[in-house]
């Protein structure tokens, strides 16, 4: 129905200096603000990570996640190691969240 008002000549004035210094100072792929990517790496306390499994019944990796301070995938890589040296079993669970008691 009814369109945009129209800019007063001082507004469109402004409005097209700042569209020409934006096109001019910003090419594609130049851009200023860039962030330059970072590897983060977690490090897991082991010592306190295994003296929360020896003193758990049973567990899983949302607990040992939360109890160590870490995020789940960090504490899943922590228990799929310790899987393989067979400090832990896995006796339950479905669909990825798997139930483990220590050895």
């Amino acid at each position: 129905m009814g369109g945009g008002k129209k800019q007063s000549p001082a507004q469109a004035e402004k409005s097209q200096t700042a569209e020409a210094t934006k096109k001019e100072g910003q090419k594609k792929g130049d851009r200023k603000d860039q962030k330059s990517k970072t590897n983060i790496s977690v490090v897991i306390d082991e010592n306190q990570a295994m003296n929360f499994i020896k003193g758990a019944k049973v567990f899983t990796v949302q607990e040992l996640s939360r109890q160590t301070n870490v995020k789940i995938s960090a504490a899943n890589a922590l228990l799929q190691k310790l899987l393989q040296k067979g400090a832990v079993k896995r006796v339950g669970g479905y669909s990825g969240h798997h139930v483990y008691v220590p050895a």
